[in-house]
């Protein structure tokens, strides 16, 4: 896993925002990606594409979706089942409504999507915030599954 990982996802959400365009979904599935060394597919990335809210719709989360895929993606990789990977999900979805608020974007973002909509970038405290919760869940929740399996 990186050191560091903390700053990391500071700087990398601010790039994301600010100068990339990328949104919270991609964006998280990046991060999570360089964090715990899983290299993914573009086609991945490319799925993510309209995750922030279902294309601003306001729905879903994509910090939660992102989440979602990249803990299924690492779990598979890792030779979890379907079996295991449901109910892990339902926990991280679970934990993060407790800890985020809401699961709907609408809910958590401070403005709505709109033309206006200045500055871009409102999101970043929040995503900050969801991907450390992303970090910490999948060290403290999936990892000891991972290597429980390993030594089965």
């Amino acid at each position: 896993m990186m050191q560091n990982w903390e700053a990391y996802v500071v700087e990398r959400v601010h790039y994301f925002y600010h100068e990339a365009g990328i949104n919270c979904a991609v964006g998280t599935l990046s991060l999570l990606s360089d964090i715990f060394d899983v290299k993914l597919q573009e086609q991945v990335y490319d799925s993510a594409l309209a995750m922030h809210g279902a294309g601003k719709y306001g729905a879903q989360c994509g910090l939660l979706e992102g989440g979602i895929m990249f803990t299924s993606i690492y779990a598979k990789q890792n030779g979890l089942d379907k079996k295991v990977i449901v109910p892990l999900i339902y926990k991280w979805s679970s934990l993060f409504e407790k800890e985020m608020g809401s699961l709907v974007c609408r809910e958590l973002r401070p403005y709505p999507f709109t033309p206006e909509d200045a500055p871009k970038h409102l999101c970043e405290p929040i995503t900050i915030k969801g991907v450390k919760l992303a970090v910490n869940f999948i060290q403290k929740e999936l990892e000891p599954i991972i290597e429980n399996n390993r030594r089965s």
